[in-house]
């Protein structure tokens, strides 16, 4: 049995984003909304930014391959808006997809809204090959440099075996730590102001 949301907080959102397609999915635990990779950036800061929705918090990003369907991903946000301790929205939970085909497995980064989004967006990149479009660092987190493939591909082959070609540790001195911090935040608020037209 399928549970009923109160979807009614939507209305913002599509009255905000006209010309986006978002659409109601089934499910058990959460609202679920497809929406248009064009106007994910759109969608992605009125939900965080809208005063009836502030989804401010974003918990993960993953995806999901569905091969043989067309579309063959699903690339998927999970949000919560925290209430009174964030806002003036209540607390809930929001499931956001976006589908992508085989051929045009690329979406725009959603770090500049969320800069949380960063590190899980390497790893939905560095597990399935899907490129994020203005990703401030989109390199691979989980696999080794050399790695071929992309393991969490349905058609990835099960049984290789492969050695790396080399391998060191990453070491840092605390002075580059401490610059690539700085430059990390410089970046998410050039891009954050850049979304919301600032200079």
């Amino acid at each position: 049995m399928n549970p009923t949301f109160d979807l009614t907080f939507l209305d913002g959102l599509r009255a905000a984003v006209p010309a986006a397609t978002i659409d109601v999915a089934p499910s058990i635990d959460m609202p679920v909304i497809y929406v248009d990779r064009d106007h994910l950036i759109e969608v992605a800061q009125t939900l965080k930014t809208h005063p009836d929705l502030q989804f401010q918090l974003l918990v993960d990003v993953t995806a999901v391959d569905r091969l043989p369907a067309v579309p063959r991903y699903e690339i998927v946000y999970i949000l919560a808006s925290l209430g009174a301790a964030a806002g003036t929205a209540p607390a809930r939970r929001l499931r956001m997809k976006v589908a992508l085909t085989q051929d045009s497995a690329s979406i725009p980064t959603v770090s500049g809204v969320w800069p949380s989004a960063n590190w899980p967006e390497r790893e939905v990149f560095d597990l399935f090959g899907i490129q994020f479009e203005g990703h401030p660092d989109l390199r691979r987190v989980l696999m080794p440099d050399d790695w071929e493939g992309y393991p969490l591909r349905k058609d990835y082959p099960v049984q290789i075996r492969k050695d790396t070609a080399s391998w060191s540790p990453i070491q840092l001195t605390e002075e580059q730590f401490t610059e690539n911090m700085r430059a990390a935040r410089e970046h998410a608020t050039r891009a954050a102001k850049s979304i919301r037209g600032e200079r």
